[in-house]
């Protein structure tokens, strides 16, 4: 009997909280996040649950401009690369599926599944017919909503999209953890390595920087003022500079900076070494 009074005087008690935190109706999503933060405090859901929450929330108002993986850091298969090449990628990226392009970035012919490469890897085939193992590429426009676009991974059972603009280039592409990670935080598996910075000094006016740094944080990191008007990277605005794709070894300057490149491969630069000279 005893231990009834205690329950029903616990559920009272939290039925009064959950009254207290949600005794107004709210009319934005600003609101309700204000709602759901005083009933974190009123420990009536747990700091885990308030950050799925407002994630939630925050997707219903994003667009997949605002989160995609940009056209200059899109891993890509040329339609007439070789199944080594293919496998190099896929080895050095170790990402599941990738867009096979044509003539251009803006000629999407399907996605491939690596999973779909392991029988010609154990059969030892050394030619094999790329168009055949592809699948249909999902295209969305740049304005198109998160929540809308994580209910159609959902319904339609695909993980991966390609973002075009208003004129139908591929401005990027998105995939369904791009879209959780923005509800839930970052999901790691055992694959991914610690991040490490993109910006890091190695002497006086001596610095390392992964091409794919944005020029906006390249821009507040020397307290710049670069356009990123036609290039979101670093590589996008030095490639330019060379006005051909460097090797290694090649230097070019823009402004008062010099740029080295010191790693990439024949479809890519990944690291430059930059130095800083003085007016």
């Amino acid at each position: 009997m005893n231990d009834e009074i205690t329950n029903n005087g616990q559920d009272e008690s939290l039925l009064k909280k959950i009254g207290r935190a949600f005794s107004a109706n709210p009319t934005s999503s600003d609101e309700v996040a204000d709602m759901l933060r005083s009933a974190e405090n009123e420990s009536i859901i747990d700091a885990s649950a308030l950050q799925i929450m407002e994630g939630a929330l925050k997707v219903s108002d994003l667009q997949a401009r605002e989160i995609m993986i940009p056209r200059s850091q899109m891993q890509v298969i040329e339609e007439d690369w070789s199944l080594e090449q293919i496998l190099e990628l896929v080895i050095e990226s170790q990402h599941s599926r990738f867009p096979v392009v044509g003539e251009s970035s803006d000629d999407v012919l399907g996605i491939l599944l690596a999973k779909e490469l392991l029988p010609l890897v154990l059969s030892g085939k050394e030619s094999f017919n790329l168009k055949g193992l592809l699948r249909p590429a999902t295209i969305i426009p740049e304005s198109k909503r998160l929540n809308i676009l994580l209910q159609e991974f959902r319904e339609q059972r695909y993980h991966m999209a390609m973002v075009v603009d208003e004129y139908g280039g591929v401005s990027g592409l998105l995939t369904i953890e791009d879209v959780l990670e923005e509800i839930v935080g970052e999901i790691e598996d055992e694959t991914d390595e610690t991040e490490a910075e993109q910006i890091s000094k190695i002497d006086d006016n001596l610095y390392s920087v992964e091409a794919i740094t944005e020029i906006d944080d390249f821009n507040e990191y020397f307290d710049l003022g670069f356009s990123d008007d036609e290039f979101d990277t670093v590589g996008g605005l030095v490639v330019h500079a060379f006005g051909h794709l460097p090797q290694i070894g090649e230097s070019t300057s823009i402004e008062n900076f010099d740029f080295k490149v010191v790693d990439g491969d024949k479809r890519k630069i990944n690291l430059l070494e930059v130095r800083k000279n003085d007016l």
